[in-house]
């Protein structure tokens, strides 16, 4: 008779086995049917169901990753440089919407931009209360007429919430109440993802055994190479 140790056992292992993979399944669902609706601008005779006389899941996704392909490809020679710098100063001189445009494309710029350094260090810092510490991230410093109200040596920092870092709170504090982590940003993330589960010595440990495999890998690979190659000339 199975025991029910044994069966709180596997219902635990079989839900940490497949709860990553139907998170992932869900947000890809997420991901894939938020693009699908770009089908909805496609003019009603262009519709997949008057076509092919069914919905296609995963088409209107399709189409959006080549429509921004090619946004991209005209937009990065001289002429789509010149109509997407237009396009941009027309928006800046319409109300309320100006304001936005700007603010979103510069937060999207020093994110997305290869040359961008959005999160430059993991920092400590103190809060929500002294005594209370959490992982925050180096933004920058605080400009304009905000640093001409702030006496002595400021930093700007973002501190995410978890486990979904992509939500936060921006604070300007001084310098010295802030500790440079030795701490990647990528590890820091995952840390902060993990709701301090995993730890950055674990998850080093788990970067450097993946490193170690595919060394050992390769380094199997290329031994099987040479003794295949001794074969044949022995087999010469």
């Amino acid at each position: 008779m199975i025991r029910s140790n044994a069966l709180k056992t596997w219902f635990l292992t079989g839900l940490l086995v497949l709860m990553p993979l139907a998170i992932t399944l869900w947000v890809l669902s997420l991901i894939i049917g938020t693009m699908d609706q770009s089908l909805a601008l496609l003019p009603a005779a262009w519709q997949p169901v008057r076509l092919f006389g069914l919905s296609i899941p995963g088409l209107g996704a399709i189409l959006t990753l080549i429509f921004i392909l090619l946004v991209g490809m005209l937009a990065h020679n001289f002429i789509g440089q010149r109509l997407v710098s237009w396009w941009e100063a027309l928006l800046r001189h319409i109300p309320v919407v100006g304001p936005i445009y700007s603010s979103v494309k510069q937060v999207s710029d020093t994110l997305l931009s290869s040359s961008g350094n959005a999160f430059r260090k993991a920092l400590l810092v103190q809060y929500p209360r002294q005594g209370s510490w959490t992982i925050a991230f180096l933004t920058g410093r605080p400009g304009g007429d905000v640093q001409n109200h702030l006496q002595g040596d400021y930093v700007s920092v973002y501190v995410p919430t978890t486990p979904n870092p992509t939500s936060g709170f921006f604070l300007m504090m001084p310098r010295a109440e802030t500790i440079e982590l030795d701490m990647s940003v990528d590890t820091a993330l995952k840390y902060i993802v993990s709701m301090g589960v995993v730890s950055p010595a674990d998850l080093a440990g788990q970067e450097t055994a993946t490193h170690a495999a595919a060394q050992a890998a390769g380094a199997d690979a290329g031994d099987g190479g040479q003794d295949s190659f001794k074969a044949s000339g022995r087999g010469q």
